[in-house]
């Protein structure tokens, strides 16, 4: 295989996997998925989406094998948590919006930096507190 095909692989897998997670993320408002599916999309939609990192990208290898490792199983289980009918229709939307326009949701946005800076403010509380 060719270096261009590898990466025209590579590309093409990033592409499903970005409509894959819109998927999941139409699916969360959808009122047919049930409530543990829901929170469990709730937190690889987070995952995916958010800056922040189990392993940061700065980590020679493992800063991107979460994100490589991780994310995929983690849509994965999502997807076999929802029903089929609810998957495929919001992979179509998920499809028709991506080709349009990219969707923005600020107020997730928000929300997601919120709790990022929540649990980081814990975890130094916590080692202050562990140090005196």
């Amino acid at each position: 295989m060719s270096n261009d095909g590898f990466i025209a692989g590579w590309k093409q897998k990033s592409g499903q996997l970005k409509v894959k997670t819109y998927a999941l993320y139409l699916a969360y408002k959808d009122p047919r998925t049930p409530f543990y599916a829901k929170v469990f999309v709730a937190c690889i939609v987070g995952y995916a989406l958010s800056p922040i990192d189990l392993i940061p990208d700065f980590i020679p290898v493992l800063g991107y094998l979460d994100d490589i490792i991780l994310i995929p199983l983690g849509i994965a289980l999502a997807l076999k948590m929802i029903p089929d009918t609810v998957i495929q229709e919001c992979e179509e939307k998920a499809k028709a919006t991506l080709n349009q326009d990219r969707p923005k949701n600020r107020i997730a946005a928000v929300i997601i930096v919120t709790i990022w800076l929540l649990l980081t403010a814990l975890f130094l509380l916590f080692i202050l507190k562990a140090v005196n």
